[in-house]
């Protein structure tokens, strides 16, 4: 994923850096001169990759330039975050055959340049930028103002966006720049009102290779408010001096805003903040908002790259007759294509940008006042937008207003309209003001505003929330909320609903409970006042009602399981004759929508204290399927599960004395294995003398790698480190689902000892796995299930040695044709072939004399018969083979 970010570290005084001779440095030798040959009758691209030291730094960079000697306008082309100079290419080639000099470069710490990753930083990226104008006012090929000062634009889009207008600000020799879905204010994008949006953090950071990239001041930054969960001061001003807000006032060149509508990482609103701060220096300055963005969508790149190509002819060619486009287009989705189902995308424009609070129209809305939970961790957590999805069906959905999104009961309060006559379509961001109280000090809350169909179903515009932080709640604050800005139809007959919830995925929460009391202010003041632009008109066609509905609903249900997001229904009472019994299942059954069986079918076993109990299966047995019911991650059809007593359903207060190993854990490679193991335990909201951290790292037998950073870990050791994490609290119930995956030999006997000292204390594992010599060596007992169904539950010893399964060694193989006939003789269970002979089970009346009589009377070549004992030929004769 390109995410496009840019710096946080001190600000210098901007300058222009024109020192020629010791600011770049071609290295020799590292120049290579290349061809690009067109498909058509376009001319052919010049490239020319050279790396330059720049500071004591190492820049990968290609110069591309087409058709006869001249000189032409410049420009740089920045790429995303995560990636390199070879994302841009293609665009780079493009301008080139348009009549430009195009300069493309890896960022500080990305590709083949060197340096640590800055963020834009203006003494870092900043400079080589101007470095790089340097560079190019020396090209014989680049037009020149004056000496030293070339005809250049910048572009790119999020990082390179950044760099664009940072470029802008810094160097008065950029003559217009073309930013896309970037930021303005970095600290505003990251810590909305003070809220940390954690989850894009966390994915920019791991994007670009963990903290050791970064210059340090970035990592420590991210590290503190990572585990705080509050970003501080310190924090905000270090991002602040590293946005393009920092340098307002000299950005002052013709520039064209691209932003992203299905965009929670940078919003409408940083385009908003840019474009009045830009017009108001007195520079040309268009917005476009296109369909997509960092959430995925229609990210236009055709028509978005022709765009600024337009823009470029005009302000730095000087073409005084082309077309730049409307003051603002917003691309709108609208109708169906009927011969092919697809919804195309269909732009408005208007003569002037509105902003986001142009033309209000006042919608009333009705509620009583509502209290409502903030969890303890903030778990679970609602959902809006699925950030990293951009790349995936959700995200490329998501230009065509189809998402998902959860609200948990008893998280959220709600204040709804009545039915919307006639047209409405909000352009822009939404204000209401409420009355928020709260048991705490400080509440933080997550508005959005639903656009509910007459069915009820209701739709997230664009995903997007915002967060609100209340300081002084304990004594009832007056809160007046902007809300996300969106471009979006009302259909006639949709209410809107205003949803405060207390959590979402993408953010960090107080980790400590609180309840919150919110209400609508009175009179006028608590109405949704919510932006129109009728200056901005299409001949589009409404989206049909349908598109609401029918894309993904199994993906909703699917996402919802996975966050445990089912509503809660009662539940029945503890059994106290239960309340030691660490698991008791009883008629389970469940049968997934659509399929024709059942994965569990009519399962009851029971789990006592002390027990390592293995489950055993061949796949699809059901054996994924019986520990998610048992998680609360789906809900059985039919039967029940009981942890100490307490039946298990999504959210059961019990599941706090479950740890659970399912598929690793995912741990910030930078940090040490003690570090990660602490983090994430402060996001439980749980005291930290209740993790039993020493106790459950004594078990997990770590040692002295704890204090290591989790990237220098083997596979084994980060198995270990996330069983430890399951341990965390020492839960009487631990459940490790195939904990021995991707494990060499002795990792594995290391594991088994884990399990063995963990439950020697009088606890309770439960582990899924298919190595049989593995689970016989530390299983006290086994669960074995075939087709969803209980083959057999015992103690290990008995399923192994129980005398109903026989070896029976044979001179010679023995044909499939004579194992059927031995399978379907009277007193015989089940018989399959193995090395050597048959493993065959007896029935209640069979016996191992009568076998062998049948077995001389088929010609089978009977050299010996005896017991068995391992589990491996054990459990082939209790599922017959189907493994």
């Amino acid at each position: 994923m390109d995410l496009r970010l840019p710096g946080l570290r001190g600000l210098r005084r901007p300058r222009r850096i024109v020192s020629a001779a010791a600011a770049v440095v071609v290295l020799a030798g590292a120049g290579t001169w290349t061809a690009v040959a067109s498909d058509d009758d376009r001319p052919e691209v010049r490239r020319t990759d050279k790396v330059m030291s720049v500071d004591g730094v190492r820049l990968d960079t290609s110069y591309f330039t087409s058709g006869a000697s001249g000189r032409r306008p410049a420009v740089l082309l920045g790429h995303g975050f995560g990636g390199t100079k070879n994302d841009v290419r293609q665009q780079a080639e493009d301008l080139a055959r348009d009549g430009y000099a195009v300069l493309t470069w890896s960022a500080r710490g990305f590709g083949k340049s060197t340096g640590k990753i800055g963020l834009n930083d203006p003494d870092g990226e900043v400079a080589d930028v101007s470095k790089l104008i340097d560079w190019l006012a020396e090209q014989p090929q680049v037009q020149l103002d004056k000496k030293g000062d070339p005809r250049v634009g910048v572009t790119g889009a999020s990082y390179g966006g950044a760099i664009s207008l940072l470029a802008a600000g810094h160097d008065d020799r950029v003559d217009a720049i073309a930013p896309a879905i970037t930021y303005w204010n970095l600290a505003d994008a990251l810590f909305p009102d003070g809220v940390f949006k954690k989850l894009w953090a966390g994915i920019f950071y791991n994007t670009g290779g963990g903290c050791d990239r970064f210059e340090p001041a970035l990592c420590a930054m991210y590290n503190r408010v990572a585990e705080s969960g509050t970003p501080d001061a310190a924090a905000r001003e270090l991002l602040e001096e590293r946005s393009p807000s920092a340098v307002a006032d000299r950005i002052k060149v013709p520039t064209l805003l691209v932003q992203g509508q299905a965009d929670s990482l940078f919003t409408l609103a940083q385009s908003d903040a840019a474009e009045k701060a830009i017009r108001a220096n007195g520079a040309p300055v268009d917005v476009d908002w296109i369909a997509g963005g960092h959430d995925g969508g229609n990210l236009e790149t055709s028509r978005v790259q022709a765009r600024v190509t337009t823009w470029f002819d005009r302000y730095l060619k000087g073409d005084e007759g082309v077309d730049t486009g409307p003051a603002f287009r917003v691309t709108r989705t609208g109708g169906v294509d009927s011969t092919d189902g697809t919804i195309p995308l269909r732009g408005a424009d208007g003569d002037t940008y509105p902003g986001l609070g142009n033309d209000r129209r006042t919608i009333a809305l009705t509620g009583r006042e509502q209290s409502f939970d903030n969890p303890a961790g903030a778990s679970p957590p609602a959902l809006s937008a699925l950030p990293g999805l951009g790349g995936s069906t959700l995200g490329r959905l998501s230009a065509f207003g189809v998402g998902v999104s959860l609200d948990f009961p008893g998280q959220f309060a709600s204040f709804t309209s009545a039915p919307i006559t006639g047209e409405l379509r909000i352009t822009g961001a939404p204000t209401v003001t409420v009355h928020v109280k709260s048991t705490s000090d400080t509440a933080v809350l997550f508005a959005k505003v639903y656009d509910v169909g007459p069915d009820g179903t209701q739709q997230l515009p664009s995903q997007l929330v915002s967060p609100v932080r209340v300081e002084g709640a304990k004594t009832g604050q007056d809160v007046t909320i902007t809300l996300p800005a969106i471009d979006h139809d009302i259909e006639d007959g949709h209410r809107l609903r205003l949803v405060l919830a207390s959590t979402d995925l993408g953010y960090a929460s107080p980790a400590a409970p609180a309840t919150y009391t919110v209400s609508l202010k009175d009179g006028s003041q608590g109405d949704l006042r919510v932006p129109t632009a009728p200056g901005v008109t299409t001949a589009a066609a409404p989206l049909p009602s349908w598109v609401w509905w029918l894309p993904l609903v199994g993906a909703l249900t699917a996402l919802a399981l996975l966050l445990t997001a089912r509503r809660r229904t009662a539940t029945p009472a503890p059994d106290p004759e239960l309340a030691e019994v660490p698991l008791e299942i009883a008629g389970l059954s469940k049968k997934y929508a659509g399929g024709d069986r059942y994965s569990v079918r009519d399962l009851t076993f029971r789990v006592e204290k002390g027990q390592v109990l293995g489950l055993l299966g061949p796949n699809g047995a059901g054996k994924t399927t019986t520990l998610r019911m048992l998680m609360g991650l789906i809900k059985p059809d039919d039967g029940e599960i009981r942890v100490f007593g307490h039946a298990i359903r999504p959210g059961s207060a019990v599941l706090s004395r479950v740890g659970a190993f399912v598929e690793g854990a995912g741990f910030l490679p930078h940090l040490t294995g003690r570090e990660n193991l602490e983090l994430y335990w402060r996001a439980t909201g749980r005291p930290a003398e209740d993790a039993h951290m020493d106790e459950a790292l004594e078990i997990a037998g770590l040692g002295d790698a704890l204090a290591r950073a989790v990237r220098t870990y083997s596979q084994g050791m980060r198995q270990r480190l996330a069983i430890a994490q399951a341990m965390l609290g020492l839960p009487d119930l631990l459940i490790l689902d195939e904990p021995t995956n991707g494990l060499d030999p002795p990792q594995i006997r290391e594991m088994r000892g884990v399990m063995i000292r963990y439950a020697a204390a009088g606890r309770t594992v439960i582990v899924s796995s298919h190595l049989l010599a593995e689970v016989e060596q530390s299983c006290t007992h086994l669960v074995v299930m075939d087709r969803g169904m209980l083959v057999q539950a015992g103690p290990v010893g008995e399923i192994v040695g129980s005398g109903d399964t026989l070896l029976v060694g044979t001179a010679t193989p023995v044909e499939e044709p004579v194992v059927e006939k031995v399978a379907a003789l009277s007193g015989i269970a089940s018989a399959v072939t193995t090395e050597g002979g048959l493993l065959v089970r007896l029935d209640t009346d069979g016996t191992a004399q009568r076998l062998v009589a049948e077995l001389v009377r088929l010609d089978v070549p009977v050299q010996s018969v005896g017991p068995h004992r391992r589990l491996e030929d054990a459990f082939l004769t209790l599922i017959g083979g189907s493994a």
